[in-house]
């Protein structure tokens, strides 16, 4: 079969029938690979360069099997440029905390609509973070932010770049970074991904 120019997505779930599901719906705009767990999908990205892979937030079924958290730092270590998306039962802020920690890019929920799963696969295939908007619960202690940097690392976790950021508030580019390494800073956070983790777990952004 002649491989087609577009992107490359990685469907990684036990259930072919969720499998068969996202091929029908990114199948326009990504070349979609099908993998029951990790171990199979480490295989297809040793052959292979893909933008973005999908996974489930699943328990392992069996000892030989690789699914979940594990699988998300497996991937992630094997190929540290790629955009993964965690998908979870549901739309808790925990889960999508612990996800994006382990190494995904963005996290939905299979509960959400489809237009989630095409945002967050597309924010990933853009090394952009996406955090699913069902995943929220009220904000409480924990690091203090202003509100402009609150707004700043929200739009992070929606999926918008710098630039993104910076058309949306008005800003210029350089404001934007400005506020964005204060956010760093005072959350202690390596880098952008891990500043919306630390957000997400704190409560500070939805």
């Amino acid at each position: 079969m002649q491989m087609n120019d577009e992107r490359r997505c990685l469907v990684i779930d036990n259930q072919p029938a969720t499998r068969l599901g996202i091929r029908g719906l990114l199948g326009d705009r990504y070349e979609v690979e099908e993998a029951a767990d990790g171990r199979d999908a480490l295989e297809l990205i040793s052959f292979g360069d893909f933008d973005v892979a999908i996974v489930e937030l699943a328990a392992a079924n069996g000892r030989d099997s690789l699914t979940g958290l594990p699988a998300i730092r497996a991937l992630r270590k094997a190929s540290p440029r790629l955009g993964i998306v965690a998908y979870g039962t549901r739309p808790e802020r925990h889960s999508a905390s612990e996800a994006i920690t382990a190494g995904a890019t963005a996290f939905v929920a299979k509960s959400s609509p489809a237009s989630e799963l095409e945002r967050a696969v597309d924010s990933a295939a853009e090394a952009e973070t996406f955090v699913d908007p069902a995943a929220r619960r009220k904000r409480n202690g924990g690091p203090r932010l202003t509100r402009r940097q609150r707004e700043i690392l929200q739009l992070y976790a929606n999926g918008l770049s710098t630039d993104g950021a910076a058309k949306r508030l008005g800003l210029s580019t350089e404001t934007i970074r400005t506020h964005t390494k204060a956010v760093l800073a005072r959350l202690e956070a390596r880098d952008r991904t891990h500043a919306v983790a630390i957000g997400l777990r704190s409560s500070l952004i939805e």
